[in-house]
């Protein structure tokens, strides 16, 4: 990495390797003398798989040591509330919308143990990098939002990200910021722009107003300064924060599932019209986990309003040309029709190979294994999509340390 490490302290805890896994003894005895001296081999291997959504998640008790005070105490403990769930997955009562083979032995949550994540995404499903997302609890004050946004930084620093959890130097972390403080944000990022595994600046779409305000400047002058992309991962929000649809509350849960799209194509039409990629050229973003399927009739329909008033417009060029310059999408969810054809065209038509970032969403329910999901892109799209975008967009080395017995996606 060309970004180097500033005066970062090194992790304090990490998990122990599980060898009592015996799904295949051979992969567990793979690199043995490596695993235990956590010391990354010195020969290397091309990429293959960029996983652009992986979500660590805190153990019990952990993260809420690392929130600054006063939040830590006057809002944080002092709100102790019942989950609120605008989410149905199927089973979620037992599951929490988690596959439930990512639940480690010593009862933590799924996603909590970094070995066992290692084990399963980058040994049995071949991720060769993965882009690590935490979603940090918010709060309706943007104080509380930012306290919770530094915790969640340095609780991943130390916990997935040090020299003992991330030997192998597979994770890469996100810079998680609270939006709705953008000086906090902008200073965080600063703060953290020079750690070697922060790979990306990570946000929430639900506040308001859109991107587009220049209010948010500050962000996206950080982030283009130190050459950082920032990516927002889908939320459900808190309070006026719910991503409500022009006509008020949906109905079910399902409604809500289709509106995370809209609230995107919102923000893009945002970044794009109010001219934020012609204030910062340099801008990258990625939108997490809001479909992408949605953006070709978009692309279709602002180039018509902007065929058609160029001149009330204060943009420099067609709005698709933005969208395929600066935004990348990622690929999961991966939303097809029973004819698998028209799919196929659907990727052609949006040029999937300049916007679509690979994604597994591990360890959620809804994973999409990198092996099945490679064989649903166009061919000429796959380098593409499954390593070349990543690498470029989160400026990766094209080489990773070998791991005997890793699986190889293709």
């Amino acid at each position: 990495m060309s970004r180097r490490l500033r005066n970062f302290r090194p992790g304090r805890r990490a998990a122990e390797w599980d060898t009592g896994h015996t799904d295949d003894e051979e992969m567990t005895r793979m690199t043995l003398t490596h695993i235990e001296q956590r010391s990354a081999p010195t020969e290397h291997i091309a990429v293959r798989c960029v996983d652009s959504d992986v979500h660590p998640v805190p153990r019990r008790g952990v993260l809420i040591d690392y929130i600054p005070e006063p939040w830590r105490s006057k809002y944080f403990l002092s709100h102790p509330i019942g989950e609120q769930i605008y989410y149905d997955a199927p089973d979620y009562a037992h599951a929490y919308a988690m596959r439930t083979d990512t639940f480690p032995p010593d009862g933590e949550f799924a996603g909590s143990d970094p070995d066992l994540a290692f084990r399963q995404l980058v040994m049995e499903a071949g991720a060769d990098i993965c882009i690590l997302e935490p979603l940090a609890p918010g709060g309706r004050l943007p104080e509380a939002s930012h306290a919770s946004a530094i915790a969640t930084n340095r609780w991943l620093d130390e916990h997935w990200l040090d020299s003992r959890n991330n030997w192998h130097q597979r994770w890469r972390g996100s810079i998680t910021v609270a939006i709705e403080d953008p000086t906090g944000a902008a200073r965080e990022i600063e703060k953290w722009a020079g750690h070697p595994f922060m790979s990306q600046i990570l946000i929430k779409a639900e506040p308001r107003p859109s991107w587009g305000d220049p209010q948010y400047d500050p962000i996206w002058a950080a982030a283009t300064k130190h050459d950082i992309t920032v990516s927002c991962h889908l939320g459900r929000g808190k309070f006026e924060t719910l991503p409500i649809p022009p006509v008020g509350f949906p109905s079910y849960n399902h409604d809500f599932m289709v509106t995370y799209s809209l609230l995107a194509a919102n923000q893009v039409m945002s970044l794009i019209f109010d001219g934020v990629f012609d204030r910062y050229p340099t801008l990258r973003i990625v939108f997490v986990e809001h479909a992408f399927n949605w953006i070709l009739p978009l692309m279709w329909r602002m180039d018509a309003i902007y065929a058609a008033r160029k001149s009330s417009v204060d943009i420099s060029r067609k709005p698709s040309e933005y969208v395929k310059d600066h935004i990348k999408f990622t690929t999961q969810p991966l939303d097809y029709p029973e004819d698998k054809t028209e799919l196929l065209r659907a990727f052609e038509w949006m040029e999937c190979e300049k916007i679509l970032l690979f994604s597994s969403d591990y360890p959620h329910w809804t994973f999409d294994d990198p092996r099945w999901l490679v064989k649903h892109l166009p061919e000429h799209a796959r380098d593409a999509v499954m390593w070349r975008n990543g690498v470029e967009t989160y400026k990766l080395p094209t080489t990773v340390p070998v791991l005997e017995g890793q699986t190889r996606v293709f």
